[in-house]
């Protein structure tokens, strides 16, 4: 894994202290930020390798600190912390690289997980690459440098080495609608939900896609449980 600095931005106190302390059990140098402001100036003095990046901050949003930093450094990876099952402008995220989130509330159990599997993604061999999992990263790492259409090549690789997964086909779908490609995005979600009906990303991407809006949300990650939906799992 890397060991260059991380890059905490968030207006909450509770969230920064929980993925410092989650963080710093990988041996990683953290700083942290309160508003985009800071962050834009951290990252003049420092350089910083991920970036934990909340969307929703008063002044200066996630969204515009991102475009700054791809701006000036497009090698920093980015993790967006969201609030939500899907972020407003996701498509335009994803243009500009972002493609891990992680969802309000989290287990530092998972940010420790989500942050090393983005800081070795350098460390995959494309020339190596076989199984479904490497190329799935091998994708993401390619949309984080804007690389599309080699993110697209993997994601199909990654759908001939085990075509029973169906996040590989809303990964694929997510893509070509990212690319303008609306009709061939909403087969590989109907595809995706054909393999698995309680693959909620696939349902809620051809639900939106399907009812055309440019300002929707691309969903690449389950959305965690209510605890209305928890408690029916009980009853």
């Amino acid at each position: 894994m890397g060991k260059k600095p991380v890059l905490i931005v968030d207006d909450e106190k509770n969230i920064r202290l929980t993925l410092s302390q989650a963080l710093e059990t990988l041996q990683l140098e953290i700083d942290t930020a309160v508003n985009g402001e800071e962050a834009l100036a951290k990252l003049e003095a420092k350089r910083f390798g991920l970036i934990l990046l909340d969307l929703k901050m008063p002044g200066m949003d996630g969204m515009e600190v991102l475009r700054r930093v791809r701006e000036t450094r497009p090698d920093i990876k980015v993790i967006i912390i969201t609030a939500h099952g899907t972020i407003d402008s996701a498509v335009e995220a994803m243009k500009l690289g972002a493609v891990d989130f992680i969802q309000k509330p989290f287990a530092p159990k998972e940010i420790r997980e989500l942050a090393t599997k983005v800081l070795d993604r350098d460390n995959i061999s494309a020339e190596k690459a076989k199984g479904y999992a490497e190329h799935i990263e091998l994708a993401k790492k390619c949309i984080g440098d804007r690389e599309f259409d080699s993110a697209a090549e993997h994601v199909r690789q990654a759908i001939a080495a085990d075509p029973t997964k169906a996040e590989g086909l809303n990964l694929l779908g997510a893509l070509q609608e990212l690319g303008g490609n609306r009709l061939e995005a909403l087969k590989n979600y109907r595809a995706a939900i054909a393999l698995d009906p309680t693959y909620m990303p696939a349902t809620e991407n051809l639900n939106r896609a399907a009812n055309w809006s440019p300002k929707g949300d691309i969903t690449l990650d389950e959305p965690k449980a209510t605890d209305d939906q928890e408690e029916g799992k009980k009853a």
